[in-house]
């Protein structure tokens, strides 16, 4: 009876085994699909955003400030942001994208610059400059999200330092990033020593802060 017992727990064992990677296998399938899906719509929403630089570039400054850029931008940043955190393999296709995506956030950048020379409540631009290893640029990221919700005005920009892009790199050499990271530059200045988001919040210009307190103070009452 004994063979018995553990052909029966063979069985079952195996069975047990089996079944695991069935579900392994479909959950796996499963967010490949997704993570393909999104690729593709990346894709697009890439060459869409892209053509909207050349339509705003001459554009006058009312329709500007009601262009939706910068929150295309923002949502074109979280499906990336979904990718590298889910793929386990983020290969050559990926880094195409992140690439393609910063080379658009520059472009903004500029705009955004330009916007600032004609118009008025031009909005902040803070670039931030991070490494996936970067133990603290998690936490500023964070922050600097939080700052972006607290202030509509901010636009803010990010850009792996490790990503090995020219114009990237040129970027970092005009403020003088170098090997520092987390490294953020609001307004032309640029910020290594960052503890708390307090820092990053005294770094933004006075207009800006006092803009976001009169709006609390009218929404209270």
């Amino acid at each position: 009876m004994s063979w018995k017992k553990y052909i029966y727990a063979f069985i079952i064992t195996l069975f047990i085994f089996f079944t695991a990677m069935y579900i392994s296998n479909y959950f796996n399938t499963n967010k490949l699909e997704q993570i393909k899906a999104t690729e593709n719509k990346l894709s697009i929403d890439i060459l869409a955003t892209e053509t909207e630089f050349a339509l705003l570039g001459e554009a006058p400054c009312t329709e500007i400030e009601k262009s939706t850029l910068s929150k295309e931008l923002g949502e074109l940043g979280n499906k990336l942001s979904f990718l590298e955190n889910t793929a386990s393999d983020n290969g050559t296709e990926f880094d195409t994208m992140k690439k393609y995506y910063s080379v658009l956030e520059i472009k903004d950048f500029l705009l955004t610059k330009k916007i600032g020379s004609k118009c008025k409540n031009a909005p902040v631009s803070v670039l931030y400059f991070y490494t996936n290893d970067c133990s603290n640029c998690t936490k500023i990221g964070y922050a600097l999200t939080t700052l972006h919700n607290k202030y509509p005005q901010l636009r803010v920009y990010s850009f792996d330092k490790k990503l090995d892009l020219s114009v990237v790199n040129t970027l970092g050499e005009i403020y003088e990033i170098g090997d520092k990271v987390p490294a953020v530059v609001i307004n032309e200045k640029l910020i290594t020593e960052i503890n708390s988001i307090e820092d990053l919040e005294k770094a933004l210009p006075k207009s800006i802060r006092d803009t976001a307190s009169s709006t609390a103070t009218t929404t209270k009452k």
